[in-house]
């Protein structure tokens, strides 16, 4: 028996759902202006990263800090120091689709760092006063939302087609003879 034999019934259920999705890496650079001319750089690193998400306009606002914390050398190489400086950012990240249905008055968005910010660079500037680094970041973005659904639902429920064969198709038998096998792909 197929559905199709029976008239099968729709109904629109309203359920919270991913609406909305987003990507985005990013590289940016810092200047860092240390206490002390560096001679070297011995080491940088980022710390103590924290971010929220908002929805803003097309996309979704990631807001965030950040320690970047530089250790070098001056005075010829005689002497270290760490200079710790705190950068705020905001990344937007536009939503790669939306879901047209959605209601926008139960929008919740959420963010996930896929690449924490990391120093991939650090050099002395030209004019030996300060540093540049260079720091990229990812992050992954979700909308949830309520939004609508179309289901097919059995008249009768499903203990009435108890014991029953049951073809999952709309009516079409589906003219499968012209196919050619060689076609078909073999891992499934």
């Amino acid at each position: 028996m197929a559905f199709a034999d029976k008239q099968l019934q729709y109904r629109e259920i309203i359920t919270k759902a991913v609406c909305g999705k987003g990507r985005k890496f990013s590289t940016v650079t810092h200047t860092v202006t240390p206490p002390h001319n560096p001679t070297s750089i011995l080491g940088a690193w980022i710390i103590n990263h924290q971010y929220e998400a908002v929805r803003s306009g097309d996309g979704i606002e990631v807001i965030g800090t950040y320690d970047i914390n530089i250790w070098y050398s001056y005075s010829k190489n005689s002497q270290t120091e760490v200079a710790k400086e705190t950068v705020s950012y905001v990344e937007n990240i536009p939503l790669s689709y939306v879901d047209p249905k959605h209601r926008a008055t139960t929008e919740e968005v959420s963010a996930d760092a896929t690449q924490e910010p990391n120093c991939i660079e650090a050099n002395i500037s030209s004019s030996g006063s300060s540093v540049v680094i260079r720091v990229e970041r990812e992050f992954a973005v979700e909308m949830v939302a309520e939004t609508k659904v179309f289901v097919a639902c059995v008249p009768g429920g499903v203990d009435d087609l108890e014991g029953k064969d049951i073809e999952y198709g709309l009516g079409d038998d589906g003219d499968y003879e012209d196919l050619d096998p060689d076609l078909l792909d073999d891992e499934v």
